[in-house]
């Protein structure tokens, strides 16, 4: 009904706002080489903002149920901001056609995945939590990969995570697509406490598609490495 669809509509509406968020910031990140001398030239600041990306983003799944419309908007928005900071020397190895490349690419997998999600009939709750498991294992194995460095691993890795991720897109598209079904009519809170919690769920999805199909199809700029 009329419901689902503003629903469904406010989430890509928000997922998309973060993605352009997080590209602006990636942006302005590699193309400073201040910030990212001040950043990235020792361990310290890049721990300490990777633990601020997972852990705003947990904070947000946790808390999302008692946030204010505003806060949680707030909060999301400078969720992206920071892992567009995050990943700006990401971006700043690769060439600017291989990035966006790589972004097309992942554009028309996730669009095709989502569009799956919402309009099969199959219960893809199985499938999802079997590429949940998957995923433990890719973050173990990228764990084990730090101490080995090796490429092959890499390049499955890689692979598996983009299997993983586009996976999980239709899987997590289905499973919002029943949450808005169930959503509460003429709840404006609800529907974007919702909506954020969905957006926050499809750009992770996206953001990790996207970074993995960049190694494996990207040209590193041979300057910058």
């Amino acid at each position: 009904g009329e419901n689902i669809n503003a629903y469904m509509r406010q989430v890509y509406l928000w997922m998309t706002a973060a993605l352009g968020v997080t590209a602006a910031a990636a942006v302005l990140t590699a193309s400073n080489p201040a910030i990212l001398m001040a950043l990235f030239s020792s361990a310290m600041p890049v721990i300490i903002l990777g633990i601020a990306v997972v852990g705003l983003a947990f904070y947000i799944s946790a808390r999302i149920h008692v946030l204010s419309s505003g806060m949680a908007t707030g909060l999301f928005i400078l969720y992206a901001a920071l892992m567009g900071v995050f990943l700006g020397p990401t971006v700043y190895a690769y060439t600017s056609a291989s990035v966006a490349q790589a972004f097309i690419v992942t554009a028309g997998t996730f669009g095709g995945m989502s569009i799956y999600g919402m309009a099969t009939k199959r219960d893809l709750t199985g499938m999802g939590n079997f590429m949940i498991m998957g995923l433990w294992g890719i973050i173990l194995a990228m764990i084990v990969n730090i101490f080995l460095g090796s490429t092959v691993l890499d390049l499955s890795i890689s692979v598996l995570g983009v299997i993983i991720f586009t996976g999980l897109t239709a899987y997590d598209t289905q499973k919002l697509f029943q949450m808005g079904m169930s959503a509460p009519e003429g709840d404006a809170l609800a529907m974007r406490r919702g909506a954020i919690l969905g957006a926050l769920t499809l750009y992770l999805d996206f953001v990790n598609i996207f970074l993995r199909i960049l190694e494996l199809l990207g040209n590193r700029d041979r300057r910058r490495n």
